[in-house]
């Protein structure tokens, strides 16, 4: 197969075949062979039914891309052939840190899922006076491991190269000294008055290149954390009037900043 590959898991509307695209981290090819096992293999085996011969994109988590092709399906695993190295994608021309408080397991999954495949790069989880969910230390290392499968997922379903980094959750107070010595762009989103119009900020500035965003629970964040943040250089902000959950809060807030800063918006050349 020569030309150009289509990197998406559905036929493309001038008829190009779909490429599906697999991400197999710590990839070790020897002589351009590798097998896949676990997850990746059965999700290309018993549910898209691929068999020998079919051609996909495989990614190694790191930003490198190759065209690979199924040699045989063994009990073991998958064995397939690389092909050939791919381009790698242009980067987004902003780097988006979202510091979001630690919502309701379904919630807090959808976030990750949905600001993933917007891009975002880095995402910290924390936890604040109105917190209401409160991760116990037995429960954490169950709840990360999914977050990190969904945001592999997602890095699929976008075509990224790199899935978003999520780290441990930390504190609210740790999190904005963390920050305070940070130059860039950071903006905490603020329901109170006196906060700046998002869209306005991000065109009235020269810093464009890298955001960092903070997002509350469900409850919001108290006047006291709002001064907290402040004095460590987060810009209050506003989305406008409508009152949004946490989780619609967080992806809108990604959202405009890809669309004012990044590569939201028409490719080149089309």
């Amino acid at each position: 197969m020569t030309g150009v590959f289509c990197l998406c898991n559905e036929k493309c509307a001038d008829g190009r075949e779909a490429m599906r695209r697999f991400l197999v981290e710590n990839l070790n090819a020897q002589d351009g062979v590798c097998t896949i096992t676990g997850p990746e293999a059965r999700h290309m085996t018993r549910v898209l039914r691929m068999e020998a011969g079919d051609r996909f994109v495989l990614m190694d988590g790191k930003g490198r891309r190759f065209l690979a092709s199924i040699e045989s399906v063994m009990r073991q695993g998958v064995r397939v052939a690389i092909l050939n190295p791919l381009p790698e994608p242009s980067p987004s021309p902003v780097t988006i840190t979202l510091c979001q408080a630690l919502l309701k397991s379904g919630p807090m999954e959808y976030l990750i899922q949905k600001t993933s495949e917007l891009g975002v790069d880095h995402i910290l989880p924390f936890s604040s006076l109105r917190t209401i969910t409160i991760l116990k230390r037995e429960r954490l290392s169950n709840r990360m491991r999914r977050w990190r499968e969904i945001a592999k997922s997602s890095a699929k379903q976008s075509g990224r190269v790199v899935p978003a980094q999520i780290d441990a959750p930390t504190s609210f107070r740790e999190l904005t000294a963390k920050w305070k010595e940070e130059k860039e762009m950071k903006a905490i989103l603020w329901e109170g008055g006196g906060a700046t119009d998002l869209k306005g900020l991000l065109r009235g500035s020269s810093q464009a290149g890298k955001f960092i965003g903070m997002v509350g629970p469900e409850g919001g964040f108290t006047g006291e954390e709002i001064e907290l943040a402040a004095d460590a250089g987060f810009i209050p902000v506003t989305l406008g009037n409508r009152i949004l959950r946490s989780e619609t809060a967080a992806t809108t807030m990604v959202a405009i900043v890809q669309y004012e800063w990044g590569d939201l918006g028409v490719k080149e050349g089309s």
